[in-house]
């Protein structure tokens, strides 16, 4: 997998068909346990079944080392219930990271009347305001960095924590294992993974009915909680940096800007097809994308290939998130991937009011920038198939009065949109917890909860 891995990074494509059908084929024999689920979410042709499939495989042997370890462990919870609904939340991203950019705002407006906050972090402490403002949400903040697996889930289960909440899934530097352990009574799958964990080790996944439609229910190893809106959270209260120009971004003065700063591996030569020819009958365009360096000079040459000159992809280095969303509003349209989708960079050149058109797939990385459009009333830019994306696309390019006019009704609604209200998603997200808390309570195995399951 490790040729699978840096082929993807660098958008080197030659072999794509060649490890679908070893991954299929593996899928079919049962012998996944050494294909990452995470692979399967960006490359095309595996439904959700299928990724639930690997997620399985992927966990069995890991459940199967650990079996004497965690029956050794046997941990109880027939305990009083506290004063408080105790949540943990488990991550590597409390720092400068995409998921922390999402999720601040819903930390900070939790009510401490009625939960108490735990973040249990092992990943690096950068020392950034990042974290810093992170640290201020929580009530206790522990670091898990240098304790084994075991030792992490003995030190969230002696803080009696009654909802275990993973940022991670199976993406990089991921303890999600820790949750196989059981170290509390309801653990739920958040934010930081777009499909299923797999097994029977986590109880709920956070969702909307358009990520998850009812009928998928049986791709997921977890029940179903419900948003109202959109799954994801992102607020209100994100800084802007100072007006950009094309100039300083490299971008030419005149020209139609087609951008997508999704990183490189989410990138199918299927798409990157339709950008071309997006191009070609788009005069004096360009496609804006995020510096890579060892993808970049590929990418040209694919261009070249397609006959479009390489220096119509322009590419846009690191820099802090204030200033990446200012620049970002030089951008005419932002064109998704498939079929893992833009997820913070989707919402993100929403909150600067630049529009986004996606084309919907059948898993829930495919359908979350259709999630976030839906939330900021915007179902228009929602292609059903990739023939309907190109078309889109081509015609918000060629009729600027109609692209205005999006961006304007963007631009102008933004502060009063379900996407940015930080205050209500949480009273939301507050609620399916303390249903969550309540079904254990009571008994009840979890099912699916929330208004719109």
């Amino acid at each position: 997998m490790k040729y699978y891995d840096r082929s993807r990074s660098i958008c080197e494509w030659e072999r794509l068909d060649e490890w679908r059908d070893k991954i299929r084929a593996s899928l079919a024999g049962g012998e996944t346990s050494r294909i990452s689920p995470f692979h399967l979410l960006s490359l095309a042709g595996f439904s959700a079944a299928e990724q639930r499939q690997c997620a399985d495989a992927w966990m069995a042997g890991r459940l199967a080392a650990s079996a004497a370890e965690r029956l050794e462990l046997d941990f109880d919870f027939a305990r009083p219930p506290q004063t408080k609904i105790r949540l943990g939340y488990l991550s590597a991203d409390f720092q400068e990271h995409a998921t922390a950019y999402l999720l601040a705002e819903t930390l900070e407006a939790h009510d401490h009347d009625r939960f108490e906050l735990y973040a249990y972090s092992y990943g690096a402490d950068d020392g950034g305001t990042m974290r810093q403002r992170l640290e201020r949400c929580f009530d206790r903040f522990i670091d898990l960095s240098e304790l084994s697996i075991a030792d992490c889930a003995k030190t969230i289960y002696a803080d009696r924590i009654d909802i275990l909440i993973d940022l991670k899934g199976y993406t990089r530097g991921t303890r999600t294992e820790i949750l196989t352990y059981r170290p509390a009574p309801v653990q739920v799958n958040y934010l930081g993974y777009q499909g299923t964990v797999g097994g029977d080790f986590c109880d709920y996944i956070i969702t909307d009915n358009y990520v998850t439609p009812p009928a998928s229910a049986g791709d997921y190893s977890e029940a179903f909680a419900c948003m109202p809106g959109s799954y994801q959270p992102h607020g209100s209260d994100v800084a802007i940096g100072r007006s950009s120009n094309r100039a300083e971004q490299g971008l030419p003065a005149e020209g139609f800007v087609f951008c997508c700063f999704n990183q490189a591996y989410k990138i199918m030569p299927e798409t990157f097809d339709l950008w071309c020819r997006l191009l070609h009958n788009t005069p004096g365009s360009v496609l804006w994308l995020l510096d890579n360096a060892k993808a970049k000079g590929r990418l040209r040459n694919e261009a070249y290939q397609r006959g479009i000159s390489p220096e119509r992809l322009v590419f846009a280095g690191e820099v802090p998130q204030s200033r990446h969303l200012a620049r970002l509003s030089l951008a005419d349209l932002v064109l998704d991937t498939a079929p893992y989708n833009a997820h913070t960079t989707a919402s993100d050149a929403l909150w600067v009011g630049v529009p986004l058109i996606t084309c919907t797939g059948d898993t829930f990385a495919s359908r979350v920038a259709g999630s976030l459009l839906r939330a900021v009333n915007l179902e228009e830019l929602i292609a059903e198939d990739t023939a309907a994306y190109y078309a889109l696309a081509l015609e918000l390019s060629n009729h600027p009065q109609r692209l205005a006019e999006i961006r304007h009704r963007l631009q102008q609604n933004r502060l009063s949109l379900a996407l940015f209200d930080s205050a209500a998603y949480t009273l939301h997200l507050e609620g399916l917890y303390q249903t969550m808390w309540d079904r254990h309570l009571a008994g009840e195995s979890p099912a699916a909860i929330g208004q719109t399951c």
